[in-house]
C-alpha cells in the first residue's frame, strides 16, 4: 500500500528554449515530486549541435546532456527556491525546420524501464504521438495522460490552404490521441475537442512573478505609485502571435485612442514587419527587443494588452496579473480560466477594447487576495492536475503480461478491438519512411543516428553503424 506511483512526464521541448512546452512541464515535475509521494523524471528532447545552433536562443548550447541537465536544474531552483527530486531523461530529438518544432526520434517509451512504467504524462500528446512508432503507450503504461497545449488548427487555419489543412489535422489528431491516452486534459476550450476530455488549467505561473506582485500589493498597500507606465505587450514577434490583431485594432481606433503609448516587447521573424506596421501608425507604437518578462523592465507597466487568440492559455496573460496589472484582453476561451480574476477585462470588438483600455490607464488596478494569488499558483495547479488525473484509479497491472512481445502478437492477445485494430494500423504506417515523409515526418528519424546514440549512451540500432547524420 506504501509503494509510491512512477511519473514519467514526456515533452516536445526543453530549456533553454522559452517555449510553454519546454517550461510548463519542468515546473510540473518540480511540484508532483516536492513533497516526495510520488517518483517523478522528467523526459525531454536532446538536440545534437547543429539543431542545437538552431532551436536555443544567445548562442547556448551542451556538449553532453549533463551539461544541459545542470543549466535546466539551476534555472528552476533560481525560480523556485527548492529542490525537487525528479529525474531527467533524455530522449533523442530533431528539429523541423517547417514545423519550428522538435519531433521524436525512435520508440521514447523505451526511456522508461518496462518495470516502473506506471502513469506517463505527454505534455501535447498528439505532437508525441504523430510519428510514434514503437509500444503502444496504453500498453506500457498503466495510466497514459494527454495534456493539449497548443491550438493547432488555429495556427494550420492561417497557412496557405490552411481549412483543408485543419480539416485533415483534425482527424490526424483525434486518432492519435483517442488510441494512445486514457484520459485527456485540455488546458482550455480553446483547444480541439477530444472524446472523454476535460477542461482544465493545470498550469500555474513561475513563483517570480508571484513575488513581483507582492512587492507590488505592499506598495499599493502603503500608498507608494505602484505602476508608473503605461501599456504594453509582450510575446513571440510572429504575427500569429496577437501582433497582427492589437496593431488593427490600434490602427482602427487611432482617434479614439488619441495620446495613447504603447510599447511592444518580442522577437521573432516577423519582428522587421511589426515595426513598420508600428511606424505607419499615428500613436506612439514602440517596438523593442525581447526580453524575460520578470525583467525590471516590465515591473512598473500597469497595463497589459493581449489580444491574442491562438494562445490555449497564454502564459504571459498569467504572469501579467500574478505581477498585479490590468490585463484588456479578447472574450475567448483561452482566457475563461483568467475571467475570475478582478483585473481581468474582456472585450468583445473595438469599441470595446477602446472602453476598457481607457478605463484601465484611468485606474489602479485591484489589490488581489491571498486566495487569488494561490489559484494562479502552480501549488494550485499541481492540485487541479492530481484532482483531474485521478492518479489512485490507475490500475497498476499493465495489460500487457509480457514486456518482451512485440506490438503485433500484443494486439493480437487483446482481441479483435476497433481501438486496437486502428493503433495497428498507425503502427504499421509509420514504420514505413516513405508513409512518414508523406505526413511530414523529417526524413530518417524512424532510428535515433549514430550520433545521437553517443551523445545519449545508447545501443546503435542495426544498420546505422559506420552512418553519422
Amino acid at each position: 500500500m506504501d509503494k509510491k506511483r512512477h511519473i514519467a512526464i514526456f515533452t516536445t521541448a526543453s530549456l533553454p528554449w522559452m517555449t510553454g512546452t519546454a517550461v510548463n512541464p519542468l515546473f510540473r515535475a518540480a511540484y508532483l515530486a516536492k513533497d516526495g509521494e510520488r517518483i517523478v523524471s522528467l523526459v525531454i528532447p536532446w538536440l545534437s549541435l547543429k539543431d542545437q545552433k538552431l532551436v536555443y536562443p544567445n548562442n547556448i548550447t551542451f556538449s553532453s546532456p549533463a551539461g544541459q541537465e545542470a543549466y535546466i536544474r539551476h534555472w528552476l531552483h533560481e525560480r523556485t527556491g527548492f529542490q525537487s527530486d525528479f529525474s531527467i531523461l533524455f530522449y533523442p530529438g530533431k528539429f523541423s525546420l517547417d514545423k519550428r518544432s522538435i519531433l521524436a526520434v525512435g520508440d521514447i517509451s523505451e526511456i522508461i524501464p518496462d518495470e516502473k512504467a506506471d502513469i506517463a504524462i505527454l505534455e501535447e500528446p498528439e505532437h508525441l504521438t504523430w510519428y510514434h512508432h514503437g509500444k503502444r503507450w496504453k500498453i506500457k503504461f498503466g495510466l497514459v495522460i494527454g495534456i493539449i497545449h497548443t491550438n493547432y488548427l488555429e495556427y494550420v487555419r492561417r497557412e496557405k490552404n490552411g481549412r483543408m489543412q485543419a480539416f485533415l489535422l483534425k482527424y490526424v489528431n483525434n486518432w492519435v490521441v483517442s488510441i494512445y491516452c486514457h484520459k485527456v486534459i485540455r488546458l482550455s476550450a480553446a483547444t480541439q475537442e477530444y472524446p472523454q476530455s476535460i477542461i482544465c488549467n493545470v498550469h500555474g505561473v513561475n513563483p517570480k512573478f508571484l513575488e513581483i506582485g507582492k512587492k507590488k500589493l505592499e506598495q499599493q498597500q502603503n500608498g507608494s505609485q505602484a505602476f508608473s507606465k503605461g501599456a504594453y505587450y509582450i510575446g513571440k514577434m510572429v504575427w500569429s502571435k496577437g501582433y497582427k490583431e492589437l496593431l488593427k485594432l490600434l490602427q482602427d481606433h487611432q482617434k479614439e485612442l488619441a495620446g495613447l503609448e504603447v510599447d511592444l516587447y518580442g522577437a521573432g521573424e516577423d519582428s522587421d514587419q511589426v515595426r513598420e506596421a508600428a511606424e505607419k501608425l499615428e500613436l506612439a507604437v514602440r517596438v523593442h527587443p525581447g526580453r524575460d518578462h520578470a525583467d525590471l523592465e516590465f515591473h512598473d507597466y500597469k497595463v497589459f494588452l493581449n489580444p491574442s487568440t491562438t494562445d490555449v492559455v497564454c502564459t504571459t496573460t498569467a504572469e501579467a496579473l500574478a505581477m498585479g496589472k490590468i490585463v484588456v484582453c479578447a472574450n475567448h476561451p483561452s482566457n475563461d480560466f483568467f475571467k475570475q480574476f478582478p483585473n481581468c477585462r474582456t472585450y468583445d470588438n473595438g469599441d470595446g477594447f477602446v472602453k476598457l483600455t481607457q478605463q484601465a490607464l484611468a485606474e489602479q488596478p485591484a489589490q488581489l487576495t491571498e486566495a487569488q494569488r494561490y489559484e494562479l499558483s502552480w501549488a494550485a495547479a499541481t492540485e487541479r492536475f492530481l484532482r483531474c488525473a485521478e492518479l489512485e484509479k490507475a490500475s497498476t497491472a499493465k495489460l500487457s503480461e509480457s514486456p518482451s512481445k512485440n506490438f503485433m502478437s500484443t494486439s493480437l492477445n487483446l482481441g479483435g478491438k476497433m481501438e486496437t485494430a486502428s493503433a495497428y494500423v498507425h503502427h504499421v504506417a509509420s514504420g514505413f519512411e516513405a508513409t512518414r515523409r508523406i505526413f511530414g515526418a523529417i526524413p530518417r528519424s524512424l532510428q535515433p543516428d549514430e550520433e545521437q546514440c553517443k551523445e545519449l549512451g545508447l545501443a546503435v540500432p542495426a544498420g546505422k553503424q559506420g552512418f553519422g547524420k
